[in-house]
């Protein structure tokens, strides 16, 4: 009778206990980073290591926290304009944009996606790069609790932050001054669409030299930003 009784706890802990914990200890993530501001993301930890075990030992990340309102307002809305601009109404998911992008894909067309700054920011704060269901489930759930639990505002200034812009160049901060030798208040719109435009790829482009796409991306993205009427977009949102 050992052996049953033995299973049956295996069991419990498997699919009860272990299920539990993780959904306490990932919504405490997310409640105990609304107010606290991240040390470090996923993918920063991810990339340092990776670095260090190719030989890379002077390898550094390059990170340095900015609060929102120390961020030039050109920021925001360019990402918004370049990654997601159903950002101030939906509620993690853009449903439309994923549609659209399921019918592009079965056309054989090439498509950026559908992810959202939400979603984006899920991945980059807890988890790793990859299209497995288990990594896309994962990403589901944090972004689900980072709707509900952040304002929009939150969600803005984590993502402007932990973004990689660059081989280890994380945030706004990080990437003005490496890229434009200023703070990242004083990032001016076409520099914050260049910014913006290197997202897809940050190690693949640059944002210092940017090359034709960057070029065209950047275009593209300031007309969008004058199309959505500019900062002030997001106002209702994200104001204080």
């Amino acid at each position: 009778m050992a052996k049953p009784v033995r299973t049956k706890k295996w069991l419990k802990i498997l699919f009860i206990r272990l299920p539990l914990w993780f959904c306490i200890i990932s919504v405490g993530q997310v409640l105990l980073l609304r107010w606290v501001d991240p040390p470090a993301s996923s993918f920063m930890a991810i990339r340092a290591v990776s670095a260090w075990l190719g030989g890379n030992t002077d390898f550094r990340i390059a990170y340095d926290w900015r609060d929102l309102q120390a961020v030039s307002t050109q920021l925001p809305i360019a990402v918004v304009a370049s990654e997601d601009q159903r950002f101030p109404t939906h509620h993690g998911f853009d449903f439309e944009s994923m549609r659209k992008a399921y019918q592009s894909n079965r056309k054989g067309r090439k498509t950026r996606g559908a992810s959202t700054i939400s979603q984006q920011l899920a991945k980059n704060l807890f988890l790793w790069s990859g299209r497995s269901y288990a990594r896309k489930a994962l990403e589901a759930w944090y972004t689900l609790w980072i709707e509900l639990l952040w304002p929009k505002r939150r969600i803005l200034e984590v993502y402007v932050n932990v973004a990689e812009f660059g081989d280890g160049v994380y945030g706004a901060q990080a990437a003005s001054m490496r890229y434009f030798g200023k703070p990242a208040k004083s990032l001016g719109r076409t520099e914050a669409a260049r910014l913006a435009a290197v997202l897809p790829s940050p190690r693949r482009y640059s944002a210092k030299t940017p090359g034709p796409y960057v070029q065209r991306r950047t275009r593209a993205i300031e007309r969008q930003i004058g199309r959505l009427g500019g900062p002030g977009y997001l106002h209702a949102c994200c104001a204080r």
